[in-house]
């Protein structure tokens, strides 16, 4: 497979770093995550610094607010901007988690678990469908981390997501992390089930750090990534066999720029053993 500029481990555009990002383009970070919600209808300098980059260099975007999973009906002057902002900045593709975010109107702030169950496979796939027919690049969905089922299920999640990415044959946003943390919350084998899952849908993937709070491990975003999850990307990475584009989150306890860039080198390293350098 050719090399493109999405591949390898690129990292999220977030404001503490905006303007240094804006400023230097020889950081060697082979693409950008962005969040269309952070940046459609915005003004200001954070704005005019972000579109320099998204516009200078290669870009992903992943959404945050829409309620794939949900009953709510879409918003169509936000999808109408979010379709021009998608086809201007060139991403290839477009990603939104697998769960819910809204209820009757009202944004939880949070992403919450789908129940496992056949209807609501059914309903997340005609969801998903509906929303692919309104955007102008293909659909990827991401599996997300939860702390407790949503009711009774009638499989579970790997056999849910599995039903929802075959039924709507859409891509797949691998978030390795969030495989890990729920592997520690309920007590599975990451590698087992990664090796249940159709990793032949695999587009991108998403590793980041979390956080130990008593007996539960919580997906925050905002820590290093520790071994064994780099360690996860690399044993997929090789099953997969495609220099799929990483990313690198980062959300909260942003550390100074120089600090993360190094963390992306290190990433790099274990992402070029797993598949070889981009040049070989």
């Amino acid at each position: 497979m050719e090399p493109t500029p999405f591949t390898g481990i690129g990292l999220g555009l977030r404001r503490p770093h905006m303007e240094a990002v804006a400023r230097d383009p020889g950081l060697g970070v082979p693409f950008w995550e962005t969040c269309p919600e952070n940046l459609i209808g915005e003004g200001g300098r954070h704005h005019r610094w972000a579109m320099a980059v998204l516009e200078r260099d290669a870009v992903l975007t992943h959404g945050l607010a829409i309620s794939l999973g949900g009953f709510d009906t879409w918003d169509k002057d936000y999808l109408l901007e979010l379709g021009k902002f998608l086809t201007r900045t060139g991403t290839p593709w477009h990603s939104e988690h697998l769960c819910f975010t809204s209820v009757d109107g009202s944004c939880l702030h949070d992403l919450l678990p789908l129940p496992f169950t056949r209807e609501a496979a059914r309903h997340t796939i005609r969801r998903a469908r509906d929303l692919q027919a309104r955007l102008p690049v293909p659909l990827i969905l991401e599996n997300i981390t939860y702390y407790a089922p949503l009711g009774r299920g009638e499989m579970d999640e790997a056999q849910f997501i599995a039903e929802v990415l075959e039924g709507a044959d859409a891509g797949w946003l691998l978030d390795i992390n969030n495989v890990y943390v729920n592997a520690l919350n309920f007590g599975f084998d990451p590698r087992e089930w990664l090796a249940s899952m159709p990793l032949h849908r695999v587009v991108q993937m998403h590793i980041a750090g979390h956080r130990k709070i008593g007996d539960l491990t919580v997906d925050t975003h905002g820590a290093p990534v520790i071994g064994p999850v780099a360690e996860l990307m690399r044993w997929t990475l090789q099953r997969i066999g495609r220099r799929v584009p990483v990313l690198l989150e980062r959300d909260s306890h942003i550390p100074e720029l120089a600090e993360l860039l190094a963390e992306r080198e290190a990433l790099q390293a274990v992402y070029d053993e797993a598949l070889g350098p981009v040049h070989a």
